[in-house]
């Protein structure tokens, strides 16, 4: 019977946060899907089909933000936009970006070279002035886009279910919602559900190390900005971010990724375990800084006045004292006296 009382309030207390979980992963879902929608009506309507991918993008953080809102309002914890997107304001946080797109970038090219240096990369261009205007348009879509997804798998949800289970089940929840996210969608096959998986348990590090979105955005946005507009390669089976470079990949497809492209290719798996070790090693400052808890000191603090019973004591002894102090000097060593040093 005792055991049923001590367990039930960490019941209670887990109940709140799966269920905001839940309703922001369906909220996230229903918002993707109303995003697409309305960006393809509104781009047809205008004949801007280059402009779907940025629109959809911006239409789903704006859905996000409202439904997350609604959620923290609800759930009577309301917070910033800033802080429910998980971008906090601090001095390090372009430098955690930064920090992110080099390691995302290097990821990359570790993935991409060993396909360069046996041949298996037809090059092809197109320089008409248009592409370069489409690039950075896609440039700023593949912005919009990984942060969304950031918001998504490793925001306020992937907060909620940390308070429900603990960080290392929902990075795995996380992580696996992730990755069938993509590989459902984009010519997936279990070498591309492994490597995504091992991918959104990197981002999810660099939110775990950082409690901030700004160190994993900046991998997530490198990482598909080197694929697709860099490289000219598939991104999760997508060539839409391919223009003024468009790259294919011959070869088996355990080398190459077949048509998901190289994050389902032996050598991803390589750069993501590269990458994740250097993550680590470079977010030591960062995990002290903002995860560790503050240390309070403890005793009696030196700038207030003492407690008023132990100033009664001391005023009470200084009243019963009959004799003045004395100082007491050292004493002398023994086997020798003070008539020793005087006859030398």
């Amino acid at each position: 019977m005792s055991a049923l009382k001590l367990n039930r309030p960490d019941r209670l207390s887990r109940t709140l946060p799966v269920a905001l979980f839940g309703t922001a992963i369906a909220w996230a879902m229903a918002a993707h899907s109303l995003a697409a929608r309305s960006a393809r009506g509104l781009t047809n309507r205008f004949n801007a089909d280059g402009l779907r991918p940025l629109v959809a993008s911006l239409f789903l953080l704006f859905l996000l933000a409202v439904g997350f809102s609604l959620l923290a309002a609800i759930a009577r914890r309301p917070v910033s936009l800033r802080d429910l997107f998980g971008l906090p304001r601090r001095s390090t946080a372009t430098r955690e970006w930064l920090l992110g797109a080099a390691i995302g970038w290097g990821a990359a090219v570790l993935a991409v070279l060993p396909l360069a240096l046996t041949g298996s990369l037809s090059i092809g261009f197109w320089t008409e002035p248009r592409a370069f205007g489409l690039m950075f348009i896609n440039l700023a879509a593949v912005a919009a886009g990984t942060f969304a997804e950031e918001v998504v798998f490793r925001g306020y949800p992937f907060r909620c279910l940390i308070e429900a289970t603990g960080p290392t089940r929902a990075t795995v929840v996380l992580a696996a919602l992730y990755s069938l996210a993509h590989t459902l969608t984009g010519n997936g096959s279990p070498a591309a559900f492994l490597l995504t998986f091992l991918a959104g348990v990197m981002l999810a590090l660099g939110w775990l190390r950082t409690h901030g979105l700004w160190l994993p955005w900046g991998i997530h946005f490198a990482w598909n900005a080197s694929l697709g507009i860099l490289f000219g390669l598939p991104v999760t089976g997508s060539v839409d971010g391919s223009t003024v470079i468009q790259t294919t990949a011959h070869g088996r497809a355990w080398f190459t990724g077949g048509l998901f492209g190289p994050e389902a290719g032996l050598f991803t798996a390589v750069a993501l375990t590269v990458a994740i070790i250097l993550l680590i090693r470079a977010t030591r400052d960062y995990a002290w800084d903002y995860t560790h808890p503050l240390i309070i000191p403890g005793g009696y603090p030196m700038d207030v006045p003492p407690p008023a019973a132990h100033a009664a004591m001391e005023q009470e002894a200084g009243r019963t004292q009959e004799s003045p102090l004395v100082q007491i000097l050292p004493a002398t060593p023994q086997g020798r006296s003070v008539d020793d040093q005087q006859r030398s």
